[in-house]
């Protein structure tokens, strides 16, 4: 009798081992889901982080611009969406203000257009207010905002940037 238990009892352990493996399998698997998915989470937010940066660099471009040419105050007023014609005065050196503002303006809005996803959806805008500070002293504020939709996503983001000169 001791031998034909020890025979039952093997038959019916040589089963077991196959049901850990799959167990363990299974276990496996859905670690490297996780896994996986934690990749695909940073990837995306590496990018986004990029874009952002991307953002804020253009936004300070044209803060700097503007402050170099503080004669034409106005004349950086651009509404979202709008690309002003291209003067060149990278060449011809007798532009006015204004004419210098619109070209600043024309290739930052073509570098936002280059730089974040969306093509013609990327856009910058510069409001611009004039106010009054105290003792009499006029200060021009400038609101400088880049906008533009990451790749499959429904949301726009933005950065705003506001100068006072």
């Amino acid at each position: 009798m001791n031998i034909s238990t020890r025979q039952v009892s093997r038959r019916r352990m040589s089963g077991i081992s196959l049901i850990e493996v799959m167990v363990a399998l299974v276990v496996i698997s859905v670690g490297m889901l996780g896994i996986a998915g934690l990749y695909l989470a940073s990837l995306q937010a590496g990018r986004a982080a990029n874009l952002r940066s991307q953002a804020v660099n253009l936004a300070t471009e044209m803060s700097d611009k503007i402050r170099a040419n503080r004669w034409a105050k106005l004349d950086y007023a651009n509404a979202a969406g709008n690309l002003p014609g291209y003067v060149d005065c990278q060449t011809v050196y007798t532009c006015t203000s204004a004419q210098v503002a619109q070209m600043d303006l024309n290739l930052w809005v073509t570098a936002i257009r280059a730089s974040l996803p969306g093509g013609a959806a990327a856009t910058g805008s510069v409001v611009v207010t004039d106010m009054l500070a105290g003792e009499g002293l006029k200060l021009t504020r400038y609101q400088i905002t880049v906008s533009w939709r990451e790749a499959g996503s429904d949301i726009d983001y933005s950065y705003p940037l506001v100068i006072e000169l």
